[in-house]
């Protein structure tokens, strides 16, 4: 039995010792493995270090060839070319009034036929969309840039068929101290909602009635200062004035004229003269604020200045001298559904005063000066529902409903209550194009016999845009 027993030990202790042995010969193999693996790892980040090394040197390469080249060309056009943009529009019109019709209609008491212009500051070319067919409206070239740290500087320049007009040409401060702005130069007013805007920007084809009426085609595009205050308030709230020369045809022209006392030149000469200078000036306040969702902006403003208006070389020949005054309130309301898709209202009211003295002729050609004074107004309101990522559909209901003109005390008579109903279409292929279909019932012009001209309009319009353009405001 003993001999079993150590025969079975000895067994087991042989074994033990073997295994013991090939764990340790497994031991240094791994060991060696592992001082194999951290040499290569010692390797590998040696060759990144190298890798970063000359990385970092092509980059300092890269930056003193630039640097080189610029000091090697200081006037380089690449360091001073601003953004540049080119917005072309076109159309085509199919209109129930003839072409002669729609050049002799007016809108009583306001202005007179749409190609109508008088004066030096009258630019004589036709409206948007003025011919039955095709029509190409404008190309508009848009230009700017920052000047230095102080300074931006913008051009916007109008090609039409018959010419090229400078637009908009003005320089604003970036950073001035309390949040206030000064912009000096050739600029649209800040009067309204719709007057700062360019024309591709409206929901619509053409301006609201009331515009056209009481401003004309130009809109109140003025030379003078605008300073502007955004107040430290928490919610957006702009408030500013503005001082123009006072160009605008239709209210502030502030060129004086000479009258004779007989229409045949005979009598003596009235002299009228100019206006002080600078003629207009303008007042805004524009509160904005957000309920959940919808984003409300509203505002109030101002402009008085003196009239001088000449239209002595017409068939019909007068005169105007006196001062108007025009109030606007407006108000926008967006709503946002989703990502893509909202809903828009937009309103404004407009009115304007004047006082003054109309020169005229009687049937004998005798002058004639009766006081003169209008009171007018109207609104529109528009609602745009854009209701996928490229579609929007709209419908707008303009009014004047005020137009009371009294001559000596008297009031002549014309026509109130002065509609038309609009319905657009547009889809947008891209942010750089816009294809809009808009139908008009116009119920707002007359001939010069007060006899009105109703006016079925289909506008088929192309718009598009290429370069760099900045941003529109809300």
């Amino acid at each position: 039995m003993k001999k079993y027993l150590l025969a079975t030990l000895a067994l087991f202790t042989f074994s033990y010792a073997e295994n013991v042995e090939d764990l340790k010969k497994e031991l240094e193999k791994q060991r060696e493995i592992i001082i194999k693996l951290q040499e290569r790892l010692n390797q590998l980040e040696q060759q990144q270090e190298v890798l970063n090394q000359t990385k970092e040197k092509l980059q300092n390469l890269q930056t003193e060839s630039s640097i080189d080249k610029i000091l090697s060309n200081p006037f380089s056009q690449a360091k001073f070319v601003p953004d540049i943009s080119l917005i072309t529009d076109f159309s085509y019109v199919s209109r129930s009034l003839t072409d002669d019709t729609y050049k002799s209609v007016q809108i009583p008491g306001f202005n007179h036929g749409f190609f109508h212009s008088h004066g030096e500051h009258g630019h004589g070319h036709a409206p948007l969309n003025a011919e039955r067919g095709f029509n190409f409206n404008y190309s508009e070239m848009y230009v700017a840039s920052t000047v230095d740290p102080y300074l931006d500087l913008v051009g916007v320049f109008h090609l039409h068929r018959d010419g090229f007009e400078i637009e908009e040409g003005y320089l604003q401060t970036r950073d001035l101290p309390y949040n206030l702005k000064l912009k000096g130069g050739k600029f649209y007013s800040e009067f309204g909602r719709l007057n700062k805007q360019h024309h591709h920007v409206w929901n619509f084809v053409d301006a609201p009635l009331i515009y056209r009426a009481v401003f004309g085609e130009e809109n109140l595009n003025e030379t003078g200062i605008q300073l502007s205050w955004l107040a430290p308030t928490p919610f957006y709230l702009l408030t500013g004035f503005e001082v123009f020369q006072g160009d605008n045809e239709n209210n502030f022209n502030r060129n004086g004229f000479i009258v004779n006392t007989k229409i045949d030149g005979s009598g003596n000469n009235i002299k009228i003269n100019d206006t002080k200078k600078p003629n207009l000036f303008t007042f805004f306040i524009k509160p904005s604020f957000d309920i959940g969702n919808t984003s409300i902006l509203t505002g109030v403003s101002y402009a008085q200045g003196k009239t001088r208006i000449d239209h002595l070389e017409d068939d019909d020949p007068h005169a105007l001298s006196g001062d108007t005054k025009i109030y606007g309130f407006e108000l926008t309301a967006r709503h946002t559904l989703d990502s893509y898709r909202y809903l828009l209202l937009q309103s404004e009211y407009i009115y304007r005063k004047f006082d003054g003295t109309k020169f005229g002729y009687d049937n004998n050609g005798d002058l004639q000066t009766p006081r003169l004074e209008k009171k007018q107004a109207g609104f529109y309101v528009e609602g745009i529902y854009k209701f996928a990522q490229r579609w929007r559909a709209g419908l707008r209901y303009d009014l004047i409903n005020k137009n009371d003109v009294f001559v000596n005390g008297r009031n002549i008579n014309l026509p109130n209550n002065m509609y038309k109903y609009s319905a657009m279409i547009d889809f947008l292929p891209s942010e750089f194009s816009r294809i809009r279909l808009q139908y008009n019932y116009d119920r707002s012009l007359f001939t010069e016999n007060l006899e009105r001209k109703p006016n079925h309009e289909i506008i088929l319009q192309f718009n598009l845009a290429i370069g760099a353009h900045g941003a529109h405001g809300f």
